[in-house]
């Protein structure tokens, strides 16, 4: 396998992991690193493996985004820097590194001449927000060395939801390139639902622009093909999910519905797009037995026996059903696609939608009389 460095951008349900996991096993002459952000996606690559291949070939290693960047980036070279062990990560959501309050009250954080502090808890576990950064000072510090040795020991290196980097992650990516190894990056700039990181740098491109920083950021020199048409075509949704999905980010390519036949068996007698009123759920519920889906964990939903996920863990996963219990701005954007929505938002919902195969249906109250384009009111 060779050729340039290629980023691929997907549409929900394409394939992703299939077309990485084909990659992978076309490689003979080499080792190849699988990297993702989360650890369900990482369960869901080497489940990919074993239904395609009965199991994962021994040149094959696949790692979180975070366990990579600590194993082969900074324990080897960590000398430099500390000699203390590290005790493992905390994942953070927000800013690390909390120092206490100045007098007017606002935050204050320990600066990166606390070395210790900045980098690292009480328990020396290091902050996830921060591993990049270590990374690439670990690099400073080792005169180049630790991406040549990453690359020594990978020459074919995979990135899946690459859309899910952010800041130093970046240019990490960008040394990737610069290194011998052949690297190719799948993604979906619809579906940032996590970021491995909220650091400042790079932050123009954090919500879905990955294809505008290797267009803009990378040195001319540096090759990576750009490719937007083979993963265009969903092998989940249906036609009329598909298209209600694509109208949340209008300048990207649509998305079809393929018409694989191992892809389009009979559809269920229900299938189509519906809005469920509160009172009419628990009979719906009962009917359809969908999973429901919510933006947060601490929201309720009408039957907690029955399985629940938020929009964020329900990436990469595909139901013939699902119940989605949106936002006001999510409903106010179906009854008007010109409706304002949070990048954030915007992407979530599009997760939501596209989770499902046959059956959407959303919660909402809608009022007798009113109607949302595409939906049927289920009575």
């Amino acid at each position: 396998m060779s050729g340039p460095n290629k980023l691929v951008i997907a549409a929900a349900g394409s394939g992703k992991t299939t077309y990485l996991v084909r990659q992978a096993l076309a490689v003979a002459d080499g080792k190849v690193l699988i990297t993702t952000y989360t650890e369900s996606n990482e369960e869901e690559i080497r489940r990919k493996f074993i239904e395609l291949n009965g199991a994962v070939p021994g040149n094959v290693v696949i790692q979180t985004w975070f366990s990579f960047l600590i194993e082969h980036g900074i324990k080897p070279f960590q000398g430099k820097l500390f000699e203390w062990n590290i005790a493992g990560m905390l994942l953070v959501s927000q800013r690390s590194g909390f120092r206490g309050r100045n007098r007017l009250g606002f935050p204050v954080y320990w600066s990166e001449d606390e070395f210790r502090r900045f980098y690292f808890d009480s328990k020396d576990r290091l902050y996830s927000d921060k591993l990049s950064k270590l990374l690439l000072r670990c690099d400073e510090g080792s005169a180049g060395a630790v991406f040549q040795r990453i690359s020594r020991i990978f020459p074919y290196i995979f990135v899946d939801e690459v859309q899910d980097l952010a800041g130093h992650d970046l240019d990490i990516m960008a040394a990737l390139f610069k290194s011998p190894s052949h690297v190719v990056l799948v993604g979906d700039p619809r579906q940032v639902t996590y970021l491995t990181h909220h650091e400042a740098r790079h932050k123009k491109y954090r919500d879905g622009g990955i294809a505008a920083f290797v267009r803009e950021a990378l040195p001319r020199k540096l090759k990576c093909e750009i490719d937007d048409t083979s993963l265009v075509t969903s092998h989940r949704n249906s036609a009329a999910i598909s298209e209600l999905s694509s109208k949340l980010f209008p300048t990207m390519e649509a998305t079809a519905a393929c018409e694989c036949d191992e892809c389009r068996q009979p559809a269920p007698a229900d299938a189509g797009l519906f809005i469920v009123r509160p009172r009419d759920l628990p009979v719906y519920l009962q009917i359809g037995r969908p999973v429901q889906l919510r933006l947060r964990s601490d929201m309720s939903v009408a039957a907690p026996e029955m399985p629940t996920l938020t929009f964020g863990r329900s990436k990469g996963l595909g139901f013939d059903r699902v119940v989605i219990y949106p936002t006001r701005d999510m409903v106010a954007w179906l009854k008007n696609a010109q409706q304002k929505l949070e990048p954030q938002t915007r992407a979530k919902f599009y997760v939501a939608l596209t989770r499902a195969r046959h059956v959407v249906a959303v919660v909402h109250d809608l009022p007798e009389g009113e109607e949302v384009a595409g939906f049927t009111v289920f009575r």
